[in-house]
């Protein structure tokens, strides 16, 4: 009884010390965002040489580093399946094509690429769009009737006499914007926000490139105080539109409403630390672990600190724990890929680094503040540079769009990000990120256009996943079934080429992709051979 008394003593003086200074630490944190650090020299190779072609398409590093030596009892045989005929073919133009390309000859790397690519299958048939209206006066005269009886219904004061005519506007002339942005605003005016939001949303997935409409949906969503969803719209149109005289308009608004989130998070933090503390403290006295308090407390920190810090918290650890590698060849090419699809990301407030993990499934995850990994098996398993930087390109955007950072604060703010903490089981929780559907399309989208920007073939994003789809037998890739419907983004991926007309007979990168493929089995092989000798 005694001993017990003298515990809760112990852990009441330590309560009253934990919250001191917890609260001296929460008032000292700077509320400024960390300026960007140079990487490591360790993780990160920069490119620095002058290229004539576009910097994407340029033959990344072919220095290797000599690995961990190890004789296994029995020589593994090779991991990749025997190539046809047909495909060894396919593979020898592909690598022409990219020869040329790389010596600028692209008329003619193009006429090789559309003789191997086969047309798209999941395409459907687009329905036509029709080229948007911005002035009332180029409406038919249907259209005329509908615009001057809402503005009647303004006029007087009348809420039916004003919805109905919009809504027919809408409905039947979808290509007028105006009409989607003044349906919205007496929607709200009326006190119907969410209806408002959904109609702004549907009509910025038809037109996505009219600047005036997607800025009617970000101020919308600020409005309604759904901050890091209109800074996410601002920031996908800056990145999809940068010839737009608007972009840097964009960018700015997308900064601002990260500020009002990050604000916002802040304060919940704040109000929520002393009683995570408290429980922390409650639970030491009880079980004499220290864990609940130090999380609570280095939790709070982090959160506090923002994205950057979340990552880099958590990547150092995962660096060791998932045993990364650290041959040379392979990283300098990973990190190439990965540094020029940063490059066209804007955000340039975080410090990107990628790591490879020496596991044998196509995998891979992003952590908040440009912290990639990905597992080895996503270059043995993918046919060329464009559909690695396909998957590179759909990981960096989660990181750009603060995907992972919305998901972590959202919620119980300290229990989740204490997962992603070393004390709290990193490396189970790191696979973990459930994104949404809209999350994925978005990904999807931005990703594809970071690949486009980069200079490779449009489709890498597209060809992963249908390498993918042909790869899975009962169960699909653990990469793939984390991302919910595989053909159906396909089929999404193809209309968003089709539909933006980007270039899908652009550079693949197969030779060299094949070269460090070998180098990536070898490692595995090694690995395998190393845990059997065990």
């Amino acid at each position: 009884m005694k001993r017990t008394w003298k515990s809760l003593l112990l852990a009441c003086n330590w309560i009253l010390l934990s919250i001191g200074t917890s609260i001296l630490i929460i008032l000292m944190q700077p509320t400024a965002p960390v300026p960007a650090q140079e990487p490591a020299a360790s993780t990160t190779v920069e490119t620095t040489k002058d290229q004539k072609l576009p910097e994407a398409i340029q033959p990344s590093s072919t220095k290797q580093a000599s690995p961990e030596v190890s004789e296994p009892k029995k020589p593994e045989p090779p991991q990749e399946p025997t190539l046809s005929p047909q495909e060894i073919t396919r593979q020898l133009k592909f690598i022409e094509a990219d020869r040329l390309y790389l010596a600028g000859q692209i008329p003619q790397a193009e006429k090789i690429y559309r003789e191997v690519k086969e047309p798209f299958s999941k395409t459907s048939i687009p329905q036509e769009r029709k080229p948007a209206i911005l002035d009332p006066t180029q409406l038919s005269p249907g259209g005329k009737v509908y615009w001057r009886e809402s503005e009647a219904g303004i006029t007087s004061k009348l809420e039916t006499k004003t919805l109905v005519p919009l809504q027919l506007l809408v409905e039947q002339y979808p290509e007028f914007i105006p009409g989607h942005i003044r349906y919205a605003q007496i929607l709200k005016q009326y006190d119907r926000p969410k209806e408002a939001l959904d109609i702004l949303e549907r009509a910025s997935s038809l037109y996505p490139d009219q600047a005036e409409l997607v800025k009617a949906r970000v101020n919308a969503l600020a409005g309604e105080k759904k901050w890091m969803e209109a800074s996410l719209a601002a920031r996908q149109f800056a990145i999809l539109n940068p010839e737009d005289p608007q972009a840097a308009e964009f960018t700015n608004l997308a900064q601002e409403n990260l500020e009002r989130y990050k604000k916002h998070i802040r304060a919940e933090i704040r109000g929520n630390v002393i009683g995570n503390i408290i429980t922390g403290a409650l639970g030491y006295a009880l079980t004499g672990s220290l864990l609940g308090p130090f999380s609570a407390v280095d939790s709070t920190i982090i959160l506090l600190q923002g994205e950057r810090a979340i990552g880099d918290s958590v990547a150092q650890e995962a660096k060791k724990q998932l045993n990364a590698i650290t041959d040379e060849s392979v990283l300098a090419y990973v990190n190439e890929i990965g540094q020029k699809l940063a490059k066209v990301t804007g955000r340039e407030e975080f410090k990107y680094e990628f790591f490879v993990i020496p596991e044998a499934s196509l995998n891979a995850f992003a952590l908040p503040g440009g912290k990639i990994f990905i597992n080895a098996g996503a270059i043995a398993k993918t046919n060329s540079e464009a559909e690695l930087a396909g998957l590179i390109g759909h990981e960096l955007s989660h990181v750009v769009l603060s995907h992972g950072f919305q998901l972590i604060t959202q919620g119980n703010l300290i229990s989740n990000v204490t997962q992603y903490l070393p004390l709290g089981g990193t490396i189970g929780q790191l696979f973990a990120l459930s994104y949404s559907r809209d999350m994925e399309r978005q990904a999807d989208t931005l990703g594809t256009r970071l690949i486009v920007a980069s200079g490779y073939a449009a489709d890498g994003l597209r060809n992963l996943m249908v390498t993918l789809d042909k790869q899975q037998k009962n169960a699909p890739p653990s990469w793939l079934s984390s991302h919910p419907g595989g053909g159906e983004r396909v089929n999404n991926l193809e209309n968003l080429i089709t539909r933006s007309s980007y270039n899908r007979y652009a550079y693949e990168g197969v030779g060299h992709h094949r070269e460090i493929q070998a180098r990536v089995n070898k490692l595995l092989q090694e690995k395998k051979a190393r845990e059997e000798k065990k």
